[in-house]
């Protein structure tokens, strides 16, 4: 069954109205302009927000459904966050920070080995990069083992070279996690890279056909410029 959604939310502009499934070892895209409401989305998924209607569950198990006025709170739904700024705790070191909320330390050191940040174990965040950083991000939310993993633009703000590393990793793992995952991205080659799925979002609503534009435009800029003037 997987994270089944279908919810709406009254924004200042524009009316939130979006509804999908995504399964177990699925990840979902989600793409759009600016100011669409992904991340409003993402905020509603993980109980940081509610919805004004519509109802959102996971395997048959209800998180929200505002009809009955039932909202659990984020603590109860097992997901798991990363979002471009770095949530670690500053006084902890990289190992404190993955095992944090860790099953157990076997599993926090697995994923620090494989995303390359074991030997930064006994480092504090500030005393490591950017890109360090985000990858101590990534090994704690995995090494809780999370039933939904959301991800917003978790690797907007890192250099070439790491974002292409960390996307890698995450292709080769969402098979393996065998959970639903959302990532919010503006990269559409990495949506097209990594998504099972593409939301495509506009005006808070779903937009099938905004990324195969945007993907006509950057392939073929003149003929797409030239089709928008006739």
């Amino acid at each position: 069954m997987g994270l089944v959604v279908s919810v709406r939310k009254q924004l200042k502009h524009f009316n939130i109205r979006m509804s999908f499934v995504c399964g177990g070892g699925e990840l979902a895209a989600v793409v759009g302009p600016s100011g669409a409401g992904k991340t409003t989305l993402v905020r509603m998924l993980a109980g940081l927000e509610p919805p004004d209607g519509g109802t959102i569950s996971l395997n048959g198990r209800i998180w929200t459904d505002t009809a009955a006025n039932y909202n659990i709170p984020i603590q109860e739904r097992g997901v798991s966050l990363v979002f471009q700024e770095f949530t670690l705790f500053p006084h902890m070191n990289v190992r404190r920070n993955v095992a944090f909320a860790a099953r157990s330390m076997e599993l926090a050191e697995k994923y620090m080995d494989m995303f390359g940040v074991l030997r930064l174990a006994d480092r504090k965040p500030d005393a490591i990069s950017g890109g360090e950083r985000q990858r101590v991000a990534f090994c704690q939310a995995l090494a809780r083992e999370p039933e939904v993993l959301l991800l917003d633009e978790p690797f907007s703000a890192l250099d070439v070279a790491t974002r292409r590393n960390l996307r890698d990793h995450l292709k080769e793992l969402k098979r393996e996690l065998a959970v639903p995952i959302l990532h919010v991205t503006h990269d559409l080659e990495e949506a097209a890279f990594l998504g099972d799925i593409i939301l495509a979002m506009e005006n808070g609503c779903a937009a099938p056909g905004w990324f195969d534009r945007q993907v006509r435009f950057f392939t073929h800029p003149s003929t797409s410029a030239m089709q928008a003037a006739m």
